[in-house]
């Protein structure tokens, strides 16, 4: 779990800080431009950031089937090495992904004016700027993002169903106990997908309110990811009443 949690961790740091220095600096800067390459750029580790932990987070509900319905098998089935193919499996998903999405994209012909209105340059905002019919692009665009992400939902929903289903038929009366195991992993997916859905209902329309989604999206929500964990992580509860404990004693003391 640790191993897992470590490598959701880094990725959402990844994707934290790809787009925020650059957006930082066009806050504080009147020409706001980014050259190509840089545009690309952004495009490409947004998809591979995204898809790596779309997979890393079925990875981390199978790690959790696991741990509740098979307890005493757990260690033999999440050793090491198939920690480290499913890391391997997600990372490898991700690049592909986002490798597919850049294969059609950079040889595209842009005319101008190119204003991308958004923080970080979007895949769908960038293919409007093209200066031919977009419409298959739009259809692949939406494919490949729709197909990986639903795909990951659907395995998601069907993890915690199997989890939920399994636990009332074995111990009925350890539901409350599984869904405090999974409150912290479905607070994270809930996050994740539901910026991702609104953004892909209307992909290649702009809303007022899509900056602020994808602010929240890329900033926000791995930032708050492992503050979730760490404070539904048992050990971290009881390190935090030992301190308040020792805390409070010492007032006592003085």
């Amino acid at each position: 779990m640790y191993f897992l949690l470590s490598n959701l961790s880094f990725i959402d740091v990844c994707q934290a800080t790809f787009a925020t220095p650059k957006m930082i600096a066009d806050f504080l800067s009147e020409h706001k431009t980014i050259t190509f390459q840089g545009c690309m750029s952004q495009i490409f580790f947004l998809h591979v950031f995204g898809g790596s932990e779309m997979v890393l987070l079925v990875a981390m509900a199978y790690d959790r089937y696991i741990a509740i319905c098979k307890p005493l098998h757990y260690m033999t089935i999440m050793s090491r090495r198939v920690c480290t193919v499913l890391v391997g499996v997600s990372w490898t998903i991700g690049i592909l992904h986002s490798a597919s999405h850049l294969a059609f994209t950079v040889n595209l012909p842009f005319c101008g004016p190119n204003k991308v209105d958004n923080f970080f340059c979007d895949l769908p905002l960038v293919i409007k700027l093209a200066c031919l019919d977009t419409y298959v692009l739009e259809i692949l665009v939406l494919t490949n993002s729709g197909l990986l992400s639903l795909i990951c939902f659907l395995l998601l929903l069907i993890s915690y169903i199997v989890i939920l289903a399994t636990v009332h038929h074995q111990a009925p009366g350890g539901m409350s106990k599984a869904l405090s195991t999974l409150s912290a992993h479905i607070t994270v997916v809930v996050l994740f997908f539901g910026p991702l859905i609104f953004i892909y209902i209307w992909p290649f329309e702009s809303f007022p309110i899509d900056k602020f989604i994808s602010v929240f999206f890329t900033v926000f929500t791995p930032l708050l990811n492992p503050v979730i964990y760490t404070l539904r992580n048992k050990d971290v509860k009881e390190a935090i009443k030992k301190l308040r404990s020792q805390h409070v004693h010492s007032k006592q003391v003085f």
